[in-house]
Order: structure tokens, then sequence, then C-alpha cells
């Protein structure tokens, strides 16, 4: 047993293993309702987050806690920029994306933020001994 242990040490010790910290996984989403209206492609850029940064937007915010997930994981477009507050007439980053997006578009957004980072999907199954 203590052999397989080691083995399995040594798997995870891979240089072809990456640092999750380091090279978060990325992914492209084609937001639906603003590509018909503005027809062409508007696409969102999501970057998983690490793991103490989701645990503090859970723990900090009761409200808004996709909200918040969405702003801390969307690369592009940069919902904190200031074109776009001032256009939504948002006071805050959160307001603006409240005013962007539908409440439905915003939870997938964040889910999507979320299974990015191993959430919302299933990432380990059980061996059963043969």
């Amino acid at each position: 047993m203590e052999e397989k242990q080691m083995d399995l040490v040594s798997l995870l010790l891979r240089p072809e293993l990456p640092n999750v910290q380091k090279e978060l996984p990325t992914a492209r989403y084609r937001v639906k309702r603003l590509s018909e209206l503005l027809d062409t492609d508007v696409v969102f850029t999501l970057k998983g987050l690490p793991y103490g940064k989701v645990q503090k937007l859970r723990e900090s915010m009761s409200d808004d806690v996709s909200v918040q997930i969405l702003l801390q994981g969307c690369v592009e477009p940069n919902l904190k920029d200031p074109v776009l507050k001032e256009h939504y007439g948002g006071a805050t980053p959160a307001e603006t994306v409240k005013a962007m997006l539908l409440p439905g578009e915003i939870e997938d957004l964040s889910r999507a933020v979320e299974r990015l980072c191993g959430y919302r999907k299933l990432t380990i199954e059980e061996v059963k001994n043969a």
C-alpha cells in the first residue's frame, strides 16, 4: 500500500500537471439574447477563480453572489469599464451588470465561472474494487 501511495505522489509531482492557482481554466460563452439583438456574436471570456477568492465571495456576500462571481471571473468584456457604467447608469459595477444582463444571464455566466472552478460538475468518480 505504501508503494502505491509513493507512486501516486510521484504522479502528482510530474511537471505536466499545472498549478491550478497559476493556470486557471478559461472559456468563451456567447450570450444569445445580446447576440440576437445586436446581430453579431456577443462573447464573454470567463476564467476560473482560485479557491480562496471563491470562498471569500461566498462568505462575504449573502446577496448578489452571482453578480460578484461574474465580476471576478469575467476577463472580457471588462465589466468594470467606466464607459459601460456610464452607458447603463450603474453606480457600481454590480449595478451596471444588473442593468446590462437579465437575471438568468447573470446566473448562467456565474455558473459557468463556477464550473471553470470545478464546482457544479462532477469532478470525481468512485473507484470500485475488482
